[in-house]
């Protein structure tokens, strides 16, 4: 009976999100102590002093033009699904879960938030999940898509390994949930109503389009950000090679095994900028400093988070005496 009980506990602790999100964290630190004791702390040092409030200016518009395609992009999903989403109310929503995303352990804990508040705003949580997950996955094939032609465009085959891997990673795992879900009727059965779900939500040439279209200037935007952060630190290469390791960077920062963002990212930008003869502690510093900027350009979900919070704090009654200090 204590041996069962052990291992529900064990199963109970291994299927918390909690559990999951402190594991990712973990994994991003890990990588991040593997870069220090390689490179040393002073590309770190350099990344945050860098950070001028020019390079802190661009990021802030950077990130509003960001953040305001993806909640299109999310709005354009959620309307596909049935859900109500006003404009104003999408902007705040997604700023405030990018700042969380990057404050919080995991890096997706802010789209979790983003999808109970809209899914309790509209009576639909397990819809509105469906929306926000939708998108994000909706984001990524496209930034995945523009790395590879980017980089085939700019026959630098020198990087071509990375989104292979990541295509292999992704056909993995596509072939794992097929064997599953031929020996699993349950399963079976769930992946066939997503896949009905995902049929709605980019069911017309339209959806796909204006989905791609707000995708890739995330992407741009973020990918200019890595540039503002690049010659920050001074790094000195062609346009071409710059684009072709903030790419790199930047898909590699989409990995939920991090810090907030941070790990998978400044390891990536370490090998990227030393496949092109740039050093891999200019590719710390570079990344680190657009650690800082990215965080600098989703503040204003800080104060749509203050302002929540401030609203759902219970005011005193009319007459009643507020506690003395």
């Amino acid at each position: 009976m204590t041996a069962l009980t052990c291992r529900g506990c064990v199963r109970t602790l291994v299927d918390s999100p909690r559990a999951k999100a402190a594991a990712r964290a973990a994994a991003g630190a890990v990588i991040l102590i593997a870069i220090v004791l390689t490179v040393g702390a002073e590309p770190f040092v350099r990344g945050v002093a860098a950070v001028s409030v020019p390079a802190a200016a661009a990021a802030l518009a950077l990130g509003a033009a960001a953040t305001l395609a993806a909640a299109w992009r999310w709005r354009i999903v959620a309307g596909r699904l049935g859900l109500r989403l006003d404009r104003a109310e999408a902007l705040a929503a997604y700023y405030r879960s990018q700042f969380l995303n990057s404050v919080l352990v995991g890096g997706v804990l802010g789209d979790v938030h983003r999808a109970v508040w809209h899914g309790r705003r509209v009576g639909r949580i397990a819809q509105a999940s469906r929306a926000v997950a939708a998108e994000r996955a909706a984001g990524q094939v496209v930034q995945l898509a523009l790395a590879g032609t980017v980089l085939v465009s700019l026959q630098l085959w020198a990087y071509a390994p990375t989104v292979g891997i990541v295509l292999l990673a992704v056909g993995a795992v596509g072939i794992g949930l097929i064997v599953a879900a031929r020996a699993s009727v349950r399963l079976r059965r769930a992946i066939g109503r997503e896949a009905a779900h995902l049929r709605i939500a980019f069911g017309t040439a339209g959806t796909i389009v204006r989905v791609s279209a707000a995708s890739a200037i995330v992407v741009g935007c973020h990918v200019a950000t890595f540039l503002v952060a690049c010659v920050a630190v001074g790094v000195e290469a062609s346009p071409q090679r710059l684009v072709a390791v903030a790419l790199i960077a930047v898909l590699a920062g989409a990995i939920p095994l991090s810090v907030g963002g941070w790990g998978p990212r400044e390891g990536a930008a370490a090998w990227a900028f030393a496949a092109a003869g740039l050093g891999a502690a200019a590719g710390v510093a570079a990344s680190t400093a657009f650690g800082v900027l990215a965080l600098i350009a989703v503040a204003p979900g800080a104060a749509v988070a203050g302002v929540a919070a401030a609203r759902r704090r219970p005011h005193p009654a009319v007459g009643e005496e507020r506690p003395s200090r």
